[in-house]
């Protein structure tokens, strides 16, 4: 669909069945109009000599109003201006040898391209690629870049699903990045939106009425039409985009938004249909990383499709975050309510991969959850930060905002060491100083609609519940709350930027390169609280095992035999420290004793028995 460049011309075509006459609109020197005709297939072809990429034009209906087309590869002049004919082979791709992403041993870094730098564009963030490739990540999860109103906006509000943003660079500063990335030995996986579109500059109940449907609610607007009346067309619409951005943009998967909210009472369910259409449109040898964002607790969700899952390779596990942010920052209204916030559970949801395993929610007011023990926990992604769980914080403020760094760093060296896949949100990785707010910029109307929602959001919140403390609110609307979101690159200069980020790199590393850590193996690793305030975390191979030690509270001495048993050598030698100078810590560092190790206040220490080999010794940094 949408406009194409063919031999002397442009082949158009669009489906719109609230029409009776439809033309193309092509924009120039004056407009001037080609009528197009009616498919049997419904939709309306026309194809016009003379013009090629550059071309803008709209769809004009019925003689009366024209509007963008809504497969629109390009709105330079944004969500209600002309679309824009674009050359899809005009780039020259330089990725050859690039084999593609795996889900195993994966490391997600989330960003949004406009926040992430300085110029908020898809080329200033080619020039972190470098120092995100020696962090240690695998891909990048770059938030929604669809054609949005204004020129902020977190992009859950795109409206044009084919169109890179023109305010990041458009379609071929996209290409430029995924290029690039490819060249340096990173993934990149595009989040996108399926369950709705945008309330501005969406046109597309203009051409047909069945791309939406009542009969389905979601929080953010008319749900999508994936099983009534059309929906034929509408699914066509929405998979054949998944397609084209892992063939046209050589991405390496998606991230699905909100795929709970995906509502489809037909079979094939409409994710098991994009699933297995992404994976059939690639090469063999190419893998694609498909990403389900879900608050369900269900394991189908990364089922195959031939047993009846919708065949993703990995979705959201929220409980992990949920359960050790009410320990470390004693959150409790909202989901937080369903957690108790002791480390007794943070141990079991790393043994279980959930802890809702359908038992009831308070929260959801419901039963939440299917027992996810069998699934290899590389299928899990686990976090401390994400864009929701910060920027849907009233004032957008980070976990180390709220925590002194000695616990930050423990709490990083448990998310980094778990078997399960870590997802960073960009800026954490280094302490970042920046809140990451909900920013939008829509016209007056609409802005102040939103603002008065924000606010209106966390009324029910103690710490909000006086007008006040509402008042402390960011506007979404006002261009400081954007720019006050923006990270700031310089402070990967200094203390305590520095030292943060050399731990995560050491964590990164010790994750990738160590015999044990890097197996993912659900069946040799487990968790236990050997106190309210300590942690431990035992994984193993062989004759290797590590032991991960994460000490939250005060100074605190483990005899080890007391956790792991008999048939375990008693001899231990760090591996990694927390408290080490370099990382920031604070020098007083884990001293291993026989059987014994002593723990220091608000440290972690990272142990592998004494009689392991060398060669596993020098991965993991011990010389």
């Amino acid at each position: 669909m949408g406009a194409r460049p063919v031999a002397g011309g442009v082949r158009f075509r669009v489906w719109a069945t609230a029409a009776s006459r439809v033309e193309a609109e092509l924009h120039g020197a004056a407009k001037r109009y080609v009528p197009m005709e009616l498919g049997g297939d419904g939709a309306w072809e026309a194809t016009v000599p003379g013009c090629g990429p550059g071309t803008r034009y709209k769809y004009r209906l019925n003689e009366q109003t024209s509007f963008p087309d809504p497969c629109s590869r390009s709105q330079p002049e944004g969500v209600h201006g002309p679309s824009e004919v674009l050359d899809p082979e005009a780039y020259s791709w330089h990725d050859r040898s690039w084999p593609g992403l795996d889900a195993r041993g994966l490391v997600l870094y989330e960003c949004h391209v406009g926040a992430a730098t300085p110029e908020g564009t898809f080329d200033s963030l080619i020039g972190q690629l470098d120092r995100l490739r020696a962090l240690g990540i695998g891909a990048l999860q770059v938030m929604p870049v669809a054609e949005f109103p204004g020129r902020r906006n977190w992009g859950y509000d795109g409206v044009y699903p084919y169109a890179p943003t023109a305010t990041y660079g458009g379609a071929a500063g996209l290409k430029r990045l995924v290029d690039a990335a490819h060249q340096r030995g990173l993934g990149v996986i595009l989040d996108v939106v399926y369950n709705h579109l945008g309330p501005e500059g969406n046109y597309l109940r203009q051409f047909s009425p069945d791309y939406f449907t009542s009969r389905y609610q979601t929080p953010w607007g008319d749900a999508v039409n994936y099983d009534g009346p059309n929906s034929h067309w509408v699914r066509k619409y929405v998979i054949d985009n998944a397609r084209y951005w892992v063939q046209e943009y050589h991405l390496d998967g998606l991230r699905l938004d909100a795929a709970f909210k995906i509502h489809d009472s037909s079979q094939p369910h409409v994710l098991q249909e994009l699933t297995q259409a992404v994976r059939a449109c690639l090469a063999p040898e190419r893998p694609a990383v498909l990403v389900a964002e879900t608050s369900e607790n269900e394991v189908y969700y990364c089922l195959p499709t031939s047993s009846g899952g919708y065949g993703f390779d990995a979705a959201y596990a929220d409980d992990f975050h949920h359960a050790l942010r009410r320990y470390l920052t004693g959150d409790h209204e909202g989901y937080y309510q369903d957690y108790q916030g002791t480390l007794a559970e943070v141990a079991r949801i790393i043994n279980q991969g959930f802890l809702y395993e359908g038992e009831w929610s308070r929260f959801w007011g419901a039963a939440r959850g299917t027992p996810a023990r069998q699934q290899p926990p590389w299928q899990f992604l686990y976090c401390l930060e994400n864009h929701d769980q910060v920027g849907n914080r009233a004032l957008g403020d980070r976990l180390h905002h709220a925590l002194d760094l000695d616990r930050y760093r423990v709490a990083s060296a448990l998310l980094l060491l778990v078997p399960y896949t870590p997802l960073l949100f960009m800026g954490q990785e280094f302490a970042a100083s920046s809140p990451f707010q909900y920013f939008t910029d829509h016209g007056p109307e609409l802005g102040r609609l939103i603002a008065a929602g924000r606010r209106q959001e966390f009324a029910a919140y103690a710490a909000f519940a006086d007008p006040a403390s509402a008042a402390r609110i960011p506007d979404p609307q006002a261009e400081s709350t954007f720019l006050g979101s923006r990270l700031k690159l310089d402070e990967l200069a200094r203390s305590p930027g520095v030292e943060v980020q050399r731990l995560y790199q050491e964590l990164l590393r010790l994750r990738r390169d160590d015999p044990v850590l890097a197996r993912q193996d659900r069946h040799a690793a487990r968790a236990q609280a050997l106190s309210a305030d300590l942690l431990a975390l035992h994984g193993w191979h062989g004759d290797e095992h590590r032991l991960l030690l994460a000490n939250f509270g005060a100074a605190a001495e483990v005899r080890v035999s007391d956790f792991l048993g008999g048939g375990v050598p008693s001899g231990w030698r760090p591996l990694l420290d927390t408290n080490e100078l370099r990382f920031g810590g604070r020098g007083a560092l884990a001293a291993a004793q026989g059987g014994r190790v002593a723990v220091p206040a608000r440290s972690a220490v990272l142990l592998a028995t004494a009689t392991s080999s060398r060669a596993g010794l020098r991965a993991s940094g011990v010389s």
